[in-house]
C-alpha cells in the first residue's frame, strides 16, 4: 500500500480542517463522502467549493457512497424531522448509532482498494455531543478490528480528537492561513437542520441546534484570542 489517506469528507467545518491536514501530511489524498439521507444533506453540496478551494497536485479523487439504508435504520433527529432533544439515556437524539463504525468500515474497505495506508476523520472526544462513536477508544478498537479482519495495517488518524472547537480553527489557520479560514467558514456546513439563509460570524447555519452552538462559541474563542494581543 502507498502512503495515500483517504479522508472522511462531510462537507463540515471538522471534515474540511481534516482534509487540509491531509494535504499538508500525505503525498497522495482522496476524499470520501456518504448520503445517508441526513437532514442536513446540504453539507454534500459543500464538498465540491471546498474541494476546489483546496486544489493541490496532491489532491485527488473523490468518491461517494450511498448508505440509504443506515437512514432506514435509524429514527433520530439527524434523519428524521424531529426536534433536538436528549434521549432518556443522556445521549441526544442526533445520535445515529454505528454511524461512524459504518462510515469507517466501508472507508478501510475502499482505502484497501484503492491501496491507501491512512485513514483521516474528524470524530473528536473534547468538544462533541457526547457520542460514544466519537471516542478515541472506540477509533483504536475499530482500527485494531479492521486491520485483523482485512490482514492489513491501515491507520485511522483523529487529528481533532483532542482539539476543542477554537483550537480546530487554530489549527486550519496554522495549516492555510485566514484564506483557509475564511472557505471553512463561508463553504463549509455544519448545522443539523441543514440551515444556509444566514451567514453568520462563525458561517451558515440556524444558530440554534447543538452543532451550530458548538460552532459559534469556538469560533467567539478563536476569534477573542485574535483580538487579545497576549493570546498565545
Amino acid at each position: 500500500m502507498s502512503d495515500g489517506a483517504l479522508v472522511l469528507f462531510s462537507g463540515g467545518q471538522d471534515s474540511a480542517t481534516c482534509l487540509a491536514w491531509a494535504l499538508d501530511r500525505f503525498p497522495h489524498v482522496e476524499t470520501l463522502g456518504f448520503d445517508y439521507r441526513q437532514r442536513h444533506a446540504v453539507e454534500l453540496t459543500c464538498r465540491e467549493k471546498l474541494r476546489a478551494g483546496m486544489a493541490s497536485p496532491r489532491l485527488g479523487p473523490d468518491h461517494t457512497l450511498d448508505l440509504g439504508v443506515l437512514g432506514q435504520l435509524s429514527e433520530t433527529a439527524l434523519t428524521r424531522e424531529a426536534e433536538i432533544a436528549l434521549r432518556e439515556d443522556g445521549l441526544p437524539n442526533t445520535f445515529v448509532p454505528g454511524r461512524n463504525l459504518i462510515f469507517l468500515t466501508f472507508a478501510a474497505a475502499l482505502a484497501y482498494r484503492r491501496g491507501l495506508r491512512h485513514i483521516v476523520a474528524g470524530m473528536c472526544e473534547t468538544d462533541y455531543s457526547g457520542y460514544p462513536d466519537c471516542r478515541d477508544d472506540t477509533i483504536k478498537a475499530l482500527q485494531a478490528a479492521i486491520n485483523l479482519g482485512m490482514a492489513t495495517r491501515l491507520v485511522l488518524h483523529t487529528p481533532l480528537m483532542w482539539r476543542d472547537k477554537a483550537e480546530t480553527w487554530r489549527l486550519a489557520e496554522r495549516l492555510g492561513g485566514p484564506a483557509l479560514v475564511e472557505l471553512i467558514r463561508v463553504q463549509s456546513h455544519s448545522c443539523y437542520k441543514g440551515e444556509r439563509a444566514t451567514l453568520h460570524p462563525w458561517g451558515h447555519g440556524c444558530g440554534e441546534c447543538p452543532a451550530c452552538d458548538l460552532r459559534a462559541k469556538g469560533w467567539a474563542a478563536y476569534a477573542g484570542a485574535h483580538d487579545d494581543p497576549h493570546a498565545p
